[in-house]
């Protein structure tokens, strides 16, 4: 290491295997959720850590996931009549657990994923507010509510929001709290049941998060869990999905809207970013600095909303570059089980191979090294250093695609119509991040990018933790919406009631077509002056 490279965390601090509290009876126990006959084998994840492998789960087949769709279906004409206040209660009781037994589900992030323990604790905290948000609001975003009927005082007019029924989650392993819990809390207070399958390397927290949703109340069928590679159990999950919630990468995400456009049915997306961060040329360059950091490492850079590229004015590009470099070779990588890391580990061989095969080819191609750029086989297998890239040009793998790793490279503009259009100028659309001294320029310039999310002096957390918003991408990052009434309604169909009182749309008896189409003119004409949409 050199003198310029991060800090490492002792090697002492490595994670074991396993910790200690999850013995033979916990992991047997959590075992026990996943849907699978004995005959399909099982799956054993690596620990990112070490790469010791961390315990046998079973495995499922596609007969073992029809069969969790039959479950939840049963499950699903009792949970849909429970009060949403009793729905409520328990999303409530969960949250409760999550906070008072945290340290359980950071222990595992950590075994499963790798990242640190700052970030770790990050996901506690979504799913946290998520649970209260929605148990909160689930009431007022279903209840019925009064439209303006056709004629008025004469059509009565209701809308209804009635559950999908069996909800299909695909959650991946890069959030392997958050984005499993996450999407499958509003999916049940709306009244549905859930077949969800998280990812194989993570499927410890997934079942954690279900172990404890159950002890909080919910029925045992209600939230079912297959195990297996989307390859196995990608069809059968979309066969007898009534909606399908899916996290992860564009290319599959295309199959799976083509699919659920073949079957009709609903699918909300959440793909690929390559997230744009903005210094405007008034940005208190330390600030900006600082939330760059975060906003391009947090997760070992394996977060969908992470940047991978910052646009700086060109006059300022050498001043932020020296603060932003020397933050970045501050920054303390290590396995450490406690808050003293700020960077973890990536989470798989195939993950590192991706992030140095970018920065390799980038380098290859004239861009320069301005800190990282290599492995840290000191740390652990799979540690990779924060790296900063300048001189990135169309040429190179890591100037338009997704690297998914701690790799951010650094651009010059010359005013902030081109630094718009520059971020702007990629088919992803999910989040950007704008620094300045004026908040209002901020908004304005916010409003020009082409993301679903934007933060303004904020990296990412402010418009993802803001959960009465909506949160997803726009182009190739997807389609739909997590968070806010979107993110509930969107598991529901919107049912129409309309009552008809004493006059129809045909004429009374008595009166002949003719008249009756003079009258409904006329009415029509005056519902216009009076201004009657």
């Amino acid at each position: 290491m050199t003198a310029a490279g991060p800090r490492l965390a002792s090697v002492t601090t490595l994670h074991p295997a396993t910790p200690d509290w999850l013995d033979a009876d916990v992991i047997g126990r959590l075992a026990d959720q996943i849907n699978a006959a004995d005959s399909a084998g099982t799956l054993t994840a690596l620990a990112p850590y070490s790469l010791a492998p961390i315990t046998p789960l079973p495995r499922s087949s596609a007969v073992d996931v029809a069969a969790a769709y039959r479950s939840a279906r049963v499950a699903q004409h009792t949970w849909r009549h429970t009060s949403i206040r009793f729905r409520a209660a328990v999303m409530l009781r969960f949250h409760d657990l999550v906070l008072a037994r945290q340290e359980e589900v950071l222990d595992l992030i950590q075994l499963e994923n790798g990242k640190s323990r700052k970030d770790a604790f990050l996901e506690v905290a979504d799913v946290a507010i998520t649970a209260r948000y929605y148990a909160r609001q689930a009431e007022s975003l279903l209840r019925p509510r009064r439209r303006r009927g056709a004629l008025p005082l004469l059509t009565k007019t209701a809308e209804l929001r009635q559950p999908k029924g069996v909800v299909g989650v695909i959650s991946p392993w890069n959030y392997p709290f958050s984005l499993a819990a996450g999407d499958v809390i509003p999916a049940l207070l709306a009244g549905n049941t859930v077949v969800h399958k998280p990812d194989s390397q993570t499927l410890l927290t997934a079942l954690w998060a279900v172990d404890l949703m159950r002890e909080a109340g919910l029925p045992a069928a209600a939230w079912q869990v297959v195990a297996g590679s989307g390859a196995e159990l990608g069809d059968a999950l979309m066969a007898g999905a009534d909606y399908l919630m899916f996290t992860g990468s564009t290319d599959t995400g295309r199959r799976i809207a083509s699919d659920a456009g073949a079957r009709l049915i609903g699918c909300s997306l959440e793909l690929g970013g390559k997230n744009a961060l903005l210094v405007l040329p008034d940005a208190d360059l330390d600030r900006a600095a600082e939330g760059a950091v975060r906003a391009c490492f947090a997760s070992s850079g394996q977060l969908c909303v992470s940047v991978e590229r910052i646009y700086v004015p060109r006059e300022l590009e050498a001043a932020f570059l020296d603060k932003f470099a020397a933050r970045v070779r501050l920054m303390t990588i290590g396995a450490a089980l406690d808050y003293s890391c700020d960077m973890g580990s990536l989470t798989s061989p195939g993950q590192l191979d991706a992030v140095r095969g970018h920065v390799d080819d980038a380098v290859a191609h004239g861009a320069v090294v301005v800190a990282g750029g290599h492995a840290l086989p000191e740390a652990g297998p799979l540690f990779f250093a924060p790296t900063v890239l300048t001189g990135v040009t169309e040429a190179m793998e890591c100037h338009a695609e997704e690297t998914f790793g701690p790799v951010v490279s650094l651009y010059p503009y010359g005013d902030v119509d081109e630094a718009v259009r520059l971020a702007n100028n990629s088919r992803y659309g999910l989040n950007a991040s704008v620094w300045t001294r004026d908040p209002r320029r901020g908004a304005q310039i916010a409003a020009r990018l082409r993301a679903g999310t934007v933060n303004v002096n904020e990296a990412y957390a402010a418009a993802w933790a803001s959960v009465d918003a909506p949160m997803g991408g726009m182009g190739d990052s997807g389609l739909g919406r997590r968070h806010g009434a979107e993110g509930l309604l969107k598991y529901t169909e919107s049912q129409t009631i309309a009552q008809q009182r004493i006059l129809g749309f045909t004429p009374p008896r008595g009166m002949s077509y003719p008249a009756w189409a003079g009258l409904l003119t006329a009415a029509l004409k005056l519902m216009k002056k009076a201004r009657v949409s």
